[in-house]
């Protein structure tokens, strides 16, 4: 600023924000010091630097002033959780659901969590479906912003306020896609593993044969 600009040009802007022009330093500093004002480098990576005419005190508390505002209006966003069982009934479902669309319209972002027991984790399609639909019934209030992702025995996403976009929509369009491919793919492969009793054939032997044939091999060497 001023004197400590060690450049021999500058592009002068007046406080006024006119381009003056290309001048020699020691024009640009009188300049400013005829104005009553400062003159202070704005951006020093052009050539020549560019230097604005001003009142670099009254520059200084604006920013402050506005940076102290900006934290005024900072607000601290909450992240709620609601947790959900892949085997869940319509009526829970929607009751957990309206609770995540409340949360979201009060700003919250909120974390959904899909808890499998036991062998209900051999089908995450289940709990992917679930996340698929409370992401579809919320899209006028909130939209994801963590999609969804297993952590050991639950898998879970976050939803943040506002509406979707229309990529976002479609993002969640193919996730449940790829949901039904692999809850129709399930469907085929667990009937196929099943196997008729009748076609097997029966590898039990009848413990009397046996022993009977034994007996015989047995006095067939005592002769021998």
């Amino acid at each position: 600023m001023n004197e400590d600009i060690r450049v021999d040009n500058v592009r002068l802007v007046s406080a006024d924000g006119e381009q003056v022009g290309i001048k020699p330093i020691s024009e640009a500093l009188r300049f400013a010091q005829e104005a009553g004002l400062d003159l202070v480098e704005v951006a020093n990576q052009a050539d020549p630097p560019v230097c604005r005419v001003m009142d670099y005190g009254k520059f200084k508390y604006e920013q402050s002033q506005k940076a102290k505002e900006s934290r005024k209006k900072a607000t601290h966003v909450l992240v709620k959780e609601m947790k959900y069982r892949p085997k869940i009934g319509s009526g829970d479902f929607e009751t957990k659901t309206r609770r995540v669309e409340k949360f979201l319209s009060e700003g919250s972002k909120v974390k959904v969590t899909i808890m499998f027991r036991g062998r209900e984790i051999q089908y995450p399609q289940l709990g992917r479906k679930i996340l698929d639909d409370i992401a579809e019934s919320i899209s006028h209030v909130g939209r994801v912003e963590v999609y969804p992702e297993q952590e050991g025995r639950n898998m879970t996403m976050l939803l943040t306020p506002g509406k979707a976009t229309r990529r976002q929509r479609e993002a969640i369009e193919a996730l449940q896609a790829e949901a039904l491919e692999m809850e129709e793919a399930s469907e085929e492969i667990e009937p196929s593993l099943m196997v008729d009793e009748e076609q097997i054939p029966s590898l039990m032997v009848d413990e009397e044969q046996i022993n009977d044939e034994a007996l015989e091999i047995e006095q067939d060497l005592e002769t021998e």
